[in-house]
């Protein structure tokens, strides 16, 4: 009895050990398939997967508005790949996949047999897809969460943001320029104002296609301290789709930021550089007078008036009010070519601006060369060269008091002197001077649709024909196009808001039917947004008009 006993439970102790050694020689078995058979295929797998996610140690850093309304955040987004060697029935899988995830099926299907361990079929899916996927329980074919840039506001204020490729690095706009400071984690917060930038956008937008405009243009600074407040362009592309811009040389323009980037020849807007130049030098006032005969002969080239028109005697507000061309030659013949070109350059249109965003800039070498025809078109904003942030920062100069402005977008940490004012361009006085004059082009001239009933508003048309160069066509001189603006300021008389628009060949005459009524309405938008106390009371000002 007890050796039968000993024989079972040596029967059973074999049992177990036959157990464990089957059990060890499976785990060796599928470790040996795993690493050994299957190996390259996971390990392929995987890298793949590494690559395709490829998310930074550091998560990148965010930008606000100046209001904290979120303009690129990080998000988790939902995406779906194939591993093509454990698909089957690749044909009917790409049928169904192609349906749920709206595909063309041959595209799917040559994913799906496609020579790799590891094949994406489409990325941030949305929550009806990814229902449908699971529940169609595909085998191959998996889900995966990513973290990635996402734009909330889809494309309002696209130009100034950028977005970030692939690669996770930032492309143009404030993603490029503050990558390193984004990609260790440092958020921004910018001076743009959210409210603001919404209704420039729109108002643009608007703007574009009724006037049939190639492009239109809006930037709001604080002429205080170079806040940029607002910077809006139309046509604009949505950075959360950039890849389909980026197909076409003409959609990838888009990614451009105009303000900054794109020379014009500002016209009439540069009249009250060239006028608070030669009052601050004593060589003219507001009231002193010419004898405008319509024509000023330079040589073999002849300067005009707008519409070949002639208006007699006029004073230097005048000058301004009709925007007259021979008029800004006189100021400019009274301050001498050498002081001219002084002063325009103090004012800063042969150097960048220095804002926190991709630049261009000229140095103008043409005008430079000296040539007296140079000077006298110079004088009323043809035959130089400035961007929209140049013409902004130059006017900051003439209403703040005469300081040069340091623009930026990104709100950072100032010392309470404000060195954001750089150098002082011209004398307050001057400055006083010329507010008063812009002030009467809107009250006596032809900018009255500039007016807002309880305020001074001040400000300067601007029609410049534009050169066969601008559309990139290799020839000299001036097409029948136009650049159409206006930049003006209030409240006038102590400016918080410098407004410029822009219109690129629109269908109408002149900036007076074009710009200016944008103006109008943007600026009304805004005195709204931040109730901003009236100049005066409007009802008074009526009875004392009767």
């Amino acid at each position: 009895m007890r050796e039968l006993a000993n024989k079972i439970k040596t029967g059973r102790l074999n049992f177990v050990l036959a157990c464990l050694i089957l059990a060890n020689l499976g785990i060796v078995c599928r470790l040996y398939y795993v690493q050994i058979i299957k190996g390259e295929h996971y390990k392929v797998w995987a890298q793949g997967l590494q690559v395709f996610s490829k998310e930074p140690a550091i998560e990148r850093g965010e930008i606000f508005f100046k209001d904290g309304q979120p303009l690129a955040i990080n998000k988790n987004f939902t995406f779906i790949y194939a591993s093509p060697p454990d698909v089957h029935d690749a044909a009917l899988t790409a049928k169904k996949l192609a349906s749920i995830l709206n595909l063309g099926e041959k595209d799917v299907l040559d994913r799906l047999k496609k020579d790799a361990l590891y094949s994406p079929l489409k990325e941030r899916l949305s929550d009806d897809e990814i229902k449908a996927v699971k529940e169609a329980g595909f085998s191959g074919i998996y889900l995966r969460d990513k973290k990635e840039r996402f734009y909330p506001q889809g494309s309002l204020a696209a130009q100034v943001v950028g977005f970030v490729s692939d690669d996770g690095k930032g492309q143009y706009g404030l993603e490029e320029y503050y990558n390193d400071e984004l990609a260790q984690g440092k958020s921004l917060v910018l001076n743009l104002d959210y409210n603001i930038q919404y209704s420039a956008e729109q108002l643009i937008a608007s703007a574009n296609e009724n006037l049939h405009c190639q492009e239109a243009e809006a930037v709001v600074l604080d002429p205080r301290n170079g806040n940029v407040l607002a910077m809006a362009k139309n046509p604009d592309f949505d950075p959360n789709n950039y890849k389909e811009y980026a197909k076409k040389p003409e959609t990838i323009r888009l990614f451009n930021d105009d303000s900054t980037q794109e020379l014009f020849e500002p016209g009439s807007v540069f009249k009250p550089f060239t006028m608070s130049s030669a009052i601050n030098e004593g060589k003219v006032t507001p009231d002193m007078k010419y004898i405008d005969y319509g024509i000023v002969q330079i040589g073999g080239y002849k300067v005009l008036n707008y519409g070949e028109r002639s208006y007699g005697e006029q004073t230097m507000t005048q000058v301004l009010e009709k925007s007259i061309n021979t008029g800004a030659v006189f100021a400019k013949n009274q301050l001498g070519d050498e002081k001219f070109a002084q002063y325009l350059d103090e004012f800063g249109f042969f150097e960048p601006t220095g804002i926190d965003i991709a630049e261009n800039y000229s140095e103008n070498n043409e005008f430079k060369k000296g040539y007296e025809i140079n000077y006298a078109t110079a004088s009323f904003g043809q035959g130089v060269q400035v961007t929209s942030m140049q013409l902004l920062r130059g006017y900051s100069a003439l209403v703040n008091g005469g300081w040069l402005v340091q623009p930026s977008i990104v709100q950072s940490e100032r010392a309470p002197r404000d060195p954001t004012k750089l150098r002082q361009v011209i004398k307050s006085e001057t400055s006083d001077t010329i507010k008063k004059m812009l002030v009467s082009v809107i009250e006596n001239g032809y900018s009255k649709k500039a007016k807002i009933p309880g305020y001074y508003i001040a400000g300067k048309t601007g029609t410049a024909q534009l050169t066969w160069g601008f559309f990139g066509i290799d020839r000299k001189g001036y097409s029948d196009q136009t650049m159409q603006s206006f930049v003006g300021f209030f409240p006038a008389y102590d400016p918080q808001f410098l407004v410029l628009i822009k219109l690129k060949a629109p269908a109408a005459k002149t900036a007076e039917y074009s710009a200016l009524p944008v103006f109008h309405e943007l600026s009304k938008q805004i005195l709204y947004l931040y109730q901003v106390p009236p100049d005066f009371d409007v009802s008074e000002a009526k009875s004392q008009n009767k």
